[in-house]
């Protein structure tokens, strides 16, 4: 499964509450996926296994990825790739499958907030995935964005990010099925994490465990010692930062959120303050940071469906007998039980 969402909407609390499930491994954010489906062509016809061995041994050694923190043997890696199917997603695939192998869970799952806009691509590399859509007031999302140091831009772009994944999840709960997207609402999940919790397990079609409530353990394994931003993860769930944006956001910002995100925030069940009027000043620049914004990505999907004419090789995973099966490929009598499980 994937995790997914606007930057700082409590995806990585989300992410722990998972990995805490004894079923189910969620590494950090990796960072090179995505990098490696825009790099297809260049990495060649993964359908010969020194093709595989390459696109192997650059996640394994660029120092771009963070391959590294997944605490996997490189040799290992390259290895199991070598000899794997030959597809992209499946060489991608391997490097989740074995850090499910270090802690004897069957599942895995990745998490990456971007990734919402991205469900397209990750369909075609996982075509049995599930996508867990985790929603938190837009307002507190721009307020945390501000204060991040790898958030380099300003007020008018962390609006912006917020809006597109709303967006984006808009479009997904038109068209995807019912046992593929679930959205969750972070207000709710840190309110009653059993509940929720429970509720999302019922759509994953796995057990309930205590252990996903306190994911305070997993911490120490599954977030990075450097992302000191993620600290709170560290302690108990808690709301202490729910509505924090009342007092983290300057008066022009709270005016622009509820001026320009006030009907997605409503739509979410999130009250308005009734703030007055945002500037035409600032709307109009939020409005030109949208439209330049809007215009890129049109632009990356253009060039992605030129490429897509172009692929030398296949994208779907075939590591699961569900993959197998939607590839049209025969099952494999080595199957086991598990592997015969929805691994994402």
């Amino acid at each position: 499964m994937f995790v997914v969402g606007c930057p700082r909407s409590g995806t990585t609390m989300l992410q722990l509450m998972l990995h805490s499930h004894p079923r189910i491994a969620v590494p950090p954010e990796t960072r090179y996926l995505v990098p490696a489906y825009q790099r297809r062509r260049m990495f060649g016809d993964m359908r010969l296994a020194q093709r595989r061995q390459a696109l192997a041994e650059w996640i394994a050694g660029d120092r771009t990825t963070k391959f590294h923190e997944l605490k996997i043997d490189k040799d290992e890696f390259v290895r199991q790739c070598v000899e794997g199917p030959g597809s992209l997603g499946s060489v991608i695939g391997t490097t989740f499958r074995m850090y499910a192998d270090r802690f004897d869970k069957p599942r895995w799952g990745d998490k990456r907030p971007s990734y919402v806009k991205q469900v397209d691509m990750l369909l075609r590399l996982f075509p049995d995935a599930q996508f867990i859509h985790l929603i938190r007031d837009g307002r507190d999302c721009v307020a945390s964005l501000k204060e991040m140091p790898w958030f380099t831009h300003n007020s008018f772009h962390a609006v912006s990010t917020w809006a597109e994944a709303m967006d984006a999840g808009a479009k997904l709960r038109r068209t995807m099925a019912a046992d593929s997207y679930y959205e969750l609402r972070y207000e709710d999940l840190t309110d009653d994490p059993s509940t929720e919790l429970k509720k999302l397990c019922v759509f994953l079609e796995e057990d309930f465990d205590e252990a996903m409530i306190s994911p305070r353990e997993a911490a120490s394994v599954a977030v990075p010692v450097h992302k000191v931003w993620h600290s709170n993860t560290h302690g108990d769930v808690t709301r202490a930062r729910v509505g924090s944006w009342a007092a983290r956001l300057e008066n022009w910002e709270i005016a622009l959120c509820e001026d320009v995100l006030g009907d997605r925030l409503v739509s979410q069940g999130y009250e308005l303050t009734g703030a007055a009027p945002a500037a035409k000043a600032h709307l109009a620049a939020c409005q030109k940071t949208m439209q330049k914004r809007r215009a890129s990505r049109l632009r990356k999907n253009m060039r992605d469906r030129i490429n897509r004419l172009r692929e030398p090789s296949p994208v779907a995973a075939l590591l699961t007998s569900g993959q197998r099966a939607i590839a049209g490929v025969p099952r494999q009598r080595i199957d086991s039980p598990e592997m015969a499980d929805r691994t994402l």
